[in-house]
């Protein structure tokens, strides 16, 4: 070979050589990046080029696929009683992407799972039409249904457990939305996206998972909790030390209870908790001191950025730099302490399951598009926030409450529930309406199946008669009921 064509031969030579390394470089280093760019068009007409796989509820499906003629997008997402389960399911929209469940197992859904690669493998030599595997929910299709419809109009949340377990019942959310309303290309649709995201109500926003509020005087059953694990208290039908008024320490500031509630002076914990004395609570928390009740609480899941149920739930928190009087109101749930629905939920689960707090999740199985089960989720001890002696203390007390107390909006005959109410005043000068609140749980001879937090943050009732025990415990009650059959 002469010179010049030799020189031609290694000039190409190294062109393809470059090609091959640009090949294997975008094959294998930035094909991950390239198929989640916002701009690449191909993965959403992809995305939507097959019918989407389910989620299920109960064993049946709580969404579909229809066809569609939006441009490129073959399959368009459509759900059952959309508003009820957005909180679940979030929406799957074929130009706002998508959230919570729909997003985070959209591989799954769309059959794109590397762990599906087996059966699209079959179904393409068989010639089958490829299609999404199936997200099975731990939800109680009942209690979901007795959540969404006791908030009603109300603007709200209500979340609910398996304390045995951590399974997720019920997550509702209220006001809500449909996710059908978004899932097209449509103007009217854009249009839809536009009023919610405007929309001053926050129908979008998941308050069951995502939004904290001031838990009021639920938290008390925080600090009852703490003052058991830390010796403070023993006996919890003794009588205490506090005063009424009780003056707030290194203040002149008095706290009060809500109330006449004369029991409140030198009240038991039993009799503390029945009629929710703020000033025995109080002491109790300048009592423990911020370290032991910051502890507890903890245990309880607060001050946890990261509790996954697998969609990720917001931050409840207890401030772990308060002084004594702050300390004091913390553990009546006012300061800085704020907790979500779902904390709340899990605060009353481990009370109820014997001391021992469970992971909260609420998806049971992943399953390829044949039903085969790629994914079963196992339950998990997250924490032990009581002994099992403190906790069968603590629900004889929540029992209270609802036998003789605050609580008893949420009797159900035949069955033993324990509860605590909370209203929770906010704003200057309480200018705004209270939180309405009530959790609760319901115990049978095998255990506790459900344990139930509700907040009611705004409703037409008037101020004075915004309680958790008349607003927030009558829905807690219609959910126990669902899952007890009763």
């Amino acid at each position: 070979m002469n010179k010049p064509l030799r020189r031609v031969a290694i000039f190409c030579g190294l062109l393809i050589l470059a090609l091959l390394i640009r090949v294997n470089w975008v094959q294998f280093v930035q094909a991950d990046e390239l198929q989640s760019d916002k701009h690449n068009r191909r993965v959403a007409i992809e995305r939507y080029s097959v019918p989407r796989g389910d989620i299920i509820v109960d064993g049946k499906a709580i969404t579909g696929s229809t066809t569609t003629d939006s441009g490129d997008f073959k399959y368009k997402r459509t759900y059952k009683n959309g508003e009820m389960w957005a909180p679940v399911t979030g929406y799957a929209s074929q130009v706002y992407d998508a959230n919570q469940l729909e997003k985070l197992y959209d591989g799954i859904l769309t059959g794109n799972d590397d762990r599906l690669f087996f059966t699209n493998t079959i179904d393409m030599l068989t010639g089958k039409e490829k299609t999404g595997g199936q997200v099975v929910t731990t939800l109680n299709a009942k209690a979901q249904k007795a959540a969404f419809e006791g908030l009603g109009d109300k603007k709200g949340a209500v979340a609910a457990i398996n304390p045995s377990t951590g399974a997720i019942l019920a997550l509702a959310s209220a006001p809500s939305y449909d996710p059908s309303d978004i899932a097209g290309m449509s103007e009217e649709e854009g249009e839809n996206y536009q009023k919610l995201l405007k929309d001053p109500d926050k129908p979008m926003h998941n308050r069951a998972l995502r939004e904290t509020f001031f838990p009021g005087s639920t938290f008390k059953v925080v600090t009852a909790a703490a003052a058991l694990e830390h010796g403070l208290i023993d006996d919890i039908d003794a009588r205490t030390d506090t005063p009424d008024p009780y003056i707030l320490p290194n203040t002149q500031t008095e706290l009060k209870n809500d109330g006449p509630h004369p029991t409140c002076e030198k009240g038991s914990l039993r009799e503390a908790l029945r009629v929710s004395c703020n000033t025995v609570f109080g002491k109790i928390g300048a009592d423990l001191g911020r370290d032991k009740l910051v502890e507890t609480a903890k245990k309880f899941g607060f001050n946890n950025s990261e509790i996954d149920t697998p969609v990720r739930a917001g931050r409840s928190n207890v401030s772990t730099e308060m002084d004594k009087p702050q300390t004091a109101l913390s553990a009546i749930g006012q300061f800085e302490t704020a907790a979500t629905p779902l904390q709340m939920a899990m605060v009353t689960a481990a009370v109820a399951n014997d001391g021992k707090l469970m992971q909260p999740y609420m998806v049971d199985e992943l399953r390829a598009p044949n039903l085969n089960v790629i994914e079963q989720t196992s339950p998990e001890e997250m924490s032990r926030p009581l002994s099992p002696e403190n906790a069968q203390k603590l629900q004889s007390a929540m029992e209270t409450v609802v036998e003789k107390g605050t609580g008893t909006a949420a009797r159900i005959p035949g069955v033993t529930v324990g509860g605590k109410t909370g209203t929770a005043q906010r704003g200057v000068d309480n200018s705004e309406k209270p939180y309405a609140w009530f959790i609760s749980y319901a115990k049978t001879d095998e255990g506790s199946p459900v344990a139930v937090a509700v907040v009611v943050e705004d409703s037409d009732a008037a101020r004075a008669d915004i309680s958790g025990g008349g607003l927030a415990a009558p829905i807690a009650e219609d959910v126990m009921r669902a899952v007890l059959k009763k």
